[in-house]
């Protein structure tokens, strides 16, 4: 069977693609025709990527030594030719998981979402384009073919983010996106220039060979301000810089929360569950790189923590102080992005992969359970006008906010419940949802490894975490309905709701395969599968394997800051819910600091007045230097070009050419005149000349004989 399943790996990304091509060139007429297309063909990846799955999870030791990987000659390179391929390995099988369920998943989904838009086909064809980079992604042998699988995604990222181009602000945070990522992608590519300089090949298994990895560590390198740094810290920076991108993490995290302009499934699948995973991914995939270095002069690991640690927090506390339901859901995913790259600077693999899956499946969730309530109220709006209830709808209305949401918890009882099933997940429930177990296989690993600032400081965030997850659940299907969409707003279709229903089933149940045999009662029954999977790749990179101890100290602090959140967020916003008209309960008791919170703490002014000012700046002060130095350069030569071509057309013509046209003519009116001169009409005189020319000719032959 692995042979088989070897075989085939190329089709993961080549079905998606050949939907691509098939809804661009031939069905883009025909909507159900384009939506069946693309499902399908994520259908038979999804198939052939649970094939490679189950032979991981069966001989998980055999796939470590054994990877099935399908290489082919790609290019040629000097004197050899660069190899490209495919991989199913212990990283690969974990996001293969994930990936392809999610995107079929979401893809079902968008049939009932995006029913009546005019770019319907459209839709489905760039899903498809998306899955394609993100499964080629996964699977790829090397850091070249990566790449190109991650600029993909970028490309698709930009399309479906300003799929609504009509609007103005729509097309603003696909360019806003495609420009801020473009940064963190640009200093990867530096990295992997310089990774082959030093390496001479970008194939994963060749570069982090031990020979190679040692020759990394060892070489070291002028850095200004750093001094000497090992050329492996160098190259793991500039690579992460490109999962600072990708994942949004401080401070490049601006783009994510504006993509919250494109379609929800959008927003579930790119920016929720998959793409931006993927700078977390890049990190595991080359985490050899980053933990090579000895702890003491390692930067690459330090730094890693530490814009992890930061933006987990940073984030979290901005989500306090939103109204959009999604855009609360933006920057809580920038902050549990914030969580896993935290676990990886401080060497928690296994728990970074462990909450990468699992926060992949409850936000993916609590996304589309955010695009059902806003699919719903926006139905409602177009069936009270379409009913001509004009004074219900006088207000303005936006579907997005929460405050004018409230009572759909039996409006809306599918999407409620399981938008609330993810959110205990996120919150990290204690014992019952996923979200617990991956969390706190983070906080555990903190404060084993005696990195309490990256503890104690994600566990504040986690407090926020929970309290605005409970506010987000309050404002949004608790109390009373504080619109009139609100109070007639309906479930949606099943098209939507079954994907919810199944995700939900994961984001609450995932998490039980993780739980440690340290845990007591429940640990030794369930004996942890996920990290008996994870286990042998990580003895392969020579991390400590071993399963985390039971620690009592970080359990109570989770159980206490989650707990304490929810109950915090319930007493403000659930015991007396908030009515129409109503400011938010904390605005007036934090003043000042509510205001820092709403807006950002102005970070998006800040790179207004400062990045984008000096773009603009450069921008014109070019054109200006184009139009005065540069126009003026080749002016000035066009103009002295002109003048030289004067002077050279009147000395060259009216010297040199009219000289030889008017010598040739004068010698030839010279000679005329004198040949004229013979032509005397004598006939005496003819006959001489002849008599004349014999006797010379004849005098010469005599001479030459």
């Amino acid at each position: 069977m692995s042979e088989s399943v070897r075989s085939i790996l190329w089709l993961i990304p080549l079905l998606p693609f050949l939907a691509f091509v098939a809804i661009v060139l031939f069905t883009n007429q025909n909507k159900k025709v384009s939506a069946g297309v693309e499902i399908g063909a994520m259908s038979l990846s999804w198939l052939i990527s649970w094939l490679a799955v189950i032979i991981a999870i069966w001989n998980p030791h055999q796939i470590v030594e054994h990877p099935l990987i399908l290489s082919f000659p790609w290019f040629p390179a000097g004197q050899t030719v660069y190899q490209g391929g495919m991989i199913i390995d212990i990283p690969s099988a974990a996001m293969l998981i994930m990936v392809p369920s999610l995107i079929t998943l979401i893809s079902i989904y968008s049939i009932g979402y995006m029913e009546g838009d005019p770019r319907y086909s459209r839709f489905f064809a760039y899903m498809a384009l998306f899955a394609t980079g993100m499964l080629g992604l996964v699977i790829a042998d090397n850091l070249l073919m990566f790449f190109i699988f991650w600029e993909i995604m970028g490309l698709c990222s930009y399309l479906l983010i300003g799929f609504w181009f009509e609007k103005k602000s729509a097309y603003q945070a696909g360019l806003k996106a495609f420009l801020t990522t473009r940064i963190g992608d640009v200093i990867l590519m530096a990295g992997m220039v310089m990774l082959y300089a030093y390496s001479g090949s970008l194939t994963f298994r060749e570069i982090f060979s031990a020979a190679n990895l040692e020759h990394l560590a060892s070489l070291q390198l002028a850095v200004p301000i750093a001094g000497s740094v090992p050329v492996a810290v160098v190259l793991a920076v500039l690579i992460f810089w490109g999962a600072i991108g990708k994942s949004a993490q401080f401070p490049l995290h601006v783009w994510l929360p504006d993509a919250m302009e494109g379609p929800t499934p959008v927003s579930a699948l790119i920016h929720a569950a998959t793409m931006v995973s993927a700078g977390v991914f890049l990190v595991l995939r080359t985490f050899p790189l980053f933990y090579v270095v000895a702890e003491g002069n390692n930067g690459a690991m330090h730094f890693v923590a530490f814009i992890g640690t930061f933006t987990a927090l940073f984030a979290a506390s901005i989500a306090v102080a939103q109204f959009d339901i999604k855009r609360v859901l933006a920057y809580s995913t920038i902050s549990q992005l914030g969580y896993m790259f935290a676990a990886l600077g401080i060497g928690a693999y296994y728990a970074a992969i462990f909450h990468l899956l699992m926060h992949s499946f409850f936000k993916a969730l609590l996304f589309l359970a955010s695009g059902s309530v806003i699919h719903g109220l926006e139905h409602a709006h177009h069936h009270l006008e379409h009913e001509g209830h004009h004074e219900e709808l006088w207000l303005p209305f936006d579907p997005n906010d929460m405050r004018f949401m409230g009572g759909l918890l039996r409006k809306m009882p599918v999407t409620a419940w399981t938008f609330i099933a993810g959110g205990l997940s996120l919150s990290g429930f204690p014992l019952l949802f996923s979200g617990f177990w991956s969390k706190d296989a983070i906080l555990g690993s903190a404060w084993s490894t005696e990195h309490l600032v990256v503890f104690w400081t994600l566990a504040t965030a986690a407090f926020f975490t929970a309290f605005y997850t409970t506010r987000q659940i309050c404002m949004s299907f608790c109390g009373k309905p504080r619109t009139a969409m609100a109070a007639h707003a309906n479930e949606s279709p099943g098209t939507m709701t079954t994907p919810l229903v199944l995700i939900a089933i994961a984001a609450v149940a995932g998490g039980w395969f993780g739980i440690p045999k340290s845990f007591p009662a429940i640990g030794r029954l369930v004996n942890d599968p996920f990290h008996h999977f994870i286990a042998p790749y990580m003895m392969f990179l020579h991390l400590e394997a071993a399963p985390e101890p039971f620690y009592v100290g970080p359990l109570l602090v989770s159980f206490s800051v989650v707990l304490g959140g929810i109950f915090f967020g319930w007493l403000i916003y659930g015991w007396r819910p908030m009515k129409a008209g109503d400011p938010d309960p904390l605005e007036q008791p934090l003043g000042p600091l509510w205001t820092i919170l709403n807006h950002k703490y102005w970070l998006d002014e800040l790179y207004s007045a400062t990045v984008i000012a000096f773009a603009i700046w450069l921008a014109k002060a070019l054109a200006l230097f184009d139009k005065v130095v540069i126009d003026g350069i080749v002016n000035g030569v066009g103009y002295l070009a002109r003048v030289v071509a004067r002077w050279l057309h009147s000395f060259f013509d009216g010297v040199i050419i009219e000289g030889i046209v008017n010598g040739v003519a004068t010698i030839s009116n010279w000679f005329g005149q004198w040949m004229r001169q013979i032509q005397t009409g004598q006939v005496q005189n003819y006959l001489f000349a002849i008599l004349l020319t014999l006797v010379i000719l004849l005098g010469a032959d005599l001479f030459i004989i």
